[in-house]
């Protein structure tokens, strides 16, 4: 019955997050697609937004289904942890804990249950147990829920550094063109 839990978790997590991810790649389930999530990304300064917008969607489609599978389990886990933690970070944090308000609450549970998933291990009906990989136990979940969290952070903090680059450079071709400008004017005659 333990393993069925397991395989219960997996499948039910794992399934959400492939949702998830089609939503922001495909369209899938009433989601955005690709533009609409491109969109999405610029509007939170994740830039390029293309680029956040394929990762995002790609890391909790592949990585929900790694999950299903029980393949690589810490590695997944912490995959989708990055993604919740950054839609914390970037969306649902200043909207408190509550999902009502769309706030974060989903998403602490989703961590929550990673990193369970993680230090429990993903059951004998996986393809981690078929290999004879299982990694499990709380160093292991520690390190998932670390991994996440880091590949978080580097990719918010990526994200601003291209935005900042992007202003820098909005700021300097708008100087450039001002100047331009003047100097194709013509020159005023007094008499």
């Amino acid at each position: 019955m333990h393993n069925l839990g397991k395989l219960a978790l997996r499948i039910v997590i794992g399934g959400l997050f492939i949702g998830h991810g089609t939503q922001k790649l495909c369209g899938w389930f009433g989601g955005p697609g690709l533009q609409g999530t491109d969109r999405m990304m610029e509007s939170i300064d994740m830039h390029p937004p293309r680029l956040n917008a394929l990762a995002a969607g790609g890391t909790e489609a592949v990585g929900g289904a790694m999950l299903v599978a029980g393949c690589a389990t810490p590695l997944a886990a912490a995959g989708l942890i990055g993604t919740m933690t950054t839609a914390i970070r970037k969306v649902h944090a200043k909207n408190g804990p509550w999902n009502a308000n769309r706030g974060w609450e989903f998403n602490a549970v989703m961590i929550a249950a990673l990193t369970t998933l993680v230090d429990i291990g993903p059951g004998a009906v996986s393809v981690d147990a078929a290999k004879g990989k299982v990694r499990s136990g709380p160093g292991w979940a520690l390190a998932a829920l670390a991994g996440g969290v880091l590949a978080s952070a580097m990719a918010i903090a990526r994200g601003r550094r291209i935005a900042e680059r992007a202003q820098a450079q909005e700021t300097v071709d708008a100087g450039t063109a001002e100047t331009a400008a003047e100097e194709d004017a013509p020159a005023e005659h007094t008499p």
